[in-house]
């Protein structure tokens, strides 16, 4: 039996990975922060020197962009270093490193998708300490699957449940409109992550539902599709001071050349998402 090792499963992506690969027959070894710290090297090779996981879906990282602008140096332990250490564990084993990245290894000055092929200019250190991730993944494995996502909302704590927890309290919600790209279901995120634990196919790929919105346009949608348009009153601003990318919409290609089927498109994603989670009566 395959043994699967899901670093940061109480995650959004951890979690919609174990309800998918729950019944399966698959030995899940998810861990967080509490089980292993992906950041201690002997943590790390313990645990894979005890259970020999034959994949390895690194979910765990430092994702809070603010967050990581204030701290340099913790971020690019946990999205850089932290990655070495799955990687060089790894490798001993010959286990497959899933990983998930992001689009903030892109700036804001295309507007045009982002496809595999595009050359990565990360402005934000959360970009570039998972960019660093990326290089030493590649640098030190020959299977692994890098997989790039945006805007993931899932079970627990995101924009989806910003806006909702906004709409129970009433009154109004700044959202800015100039930043783009493609709001993603952990758990359509999931479904193709699941298809990489068996498939012989390797590198990196761009995960996302297709389409694409702005922060404002996907806010107001999933207060149309609960019906909450009147519970809050969204007001659309310019973000000046963010310093995430204000485009960042990726393009699926790799997904499309190699015949692996894509997401639902982001309003499908969302609508059933919100159907399944009870926000849609």
């Amino acid at each position: 039996m395959k043994k699967i090792w899901i670093t940061g499963a109480e995650g959004h992506i951890g979690t919609a990975l174990l309800e998918l690969l729950e019944g399966v027959e698959y030995q899940l070894l998810p861990t967080d922060i509490h089980e292993v710290d992906i950041t201690k090297i002997d943590e790390v090779t313990q645990f894979v020197y005890v259970n020999r996981p034959d994949v390895i879906i690194n979910c765990a990282g430092m994702t809070d962009v603010a967050e990581c602008e204030k701290n340099i140096d913790e971020a690019y332990r946990v999205n850089a270093i932290g990655v070495r250490n799955v990687a060089l564990a790894a490798n001993d084993i010959d286990a497959k490193v899933i990983q998930i990245s992001t689009d903030d290894v892109f700036d804001k000055e295309s507007r045009i998708p982002y496809n595999e092929f595009d050359t990565v200019h990360p402005r934000t250190i959360y970009g570039k300490s998972k960019e660093a991730g990326e290089k030493i993944l590649t640098q030190l494995l020959n299977r692994f699957v890098i997989i790039r996502s945006s805007w993931i909302y899932g079970i627990g704590r995101d924009f989806v449940d910003e806006v909702l927890r906004n709409a129970a309290k009433g009154g109004t919600m700044e959202v800015p409109n100039n930043q783009y790209a493609a709001p993603t279901s952990a758990f359509e995120l999931a479904r193709v992550i699941c298809h990489f634990i068996d498939s012989e196919e390797y590198g990196l790929y761009h995960v996302v539902c297709p389409g694409s919105c702005s922060r404002y346009e996907f806010a107001r949608t999933i207060l149309e599709y609960t019906g909450k348009t009147g519970d809050l009153d969204l007001y659309p601003v310019v973000a000046r001071n963010d310093v995430r990318p204000t485009y960042s919409v990726l393009d699926n290609m790799m997904l499309r050349l190699t015949g692996i089927p894509e997401p639902l498109d982001w309003k499908t994603a969302l609508k059933e998402y919100l159907e399944e989670t009870g926000g849609i009566e």
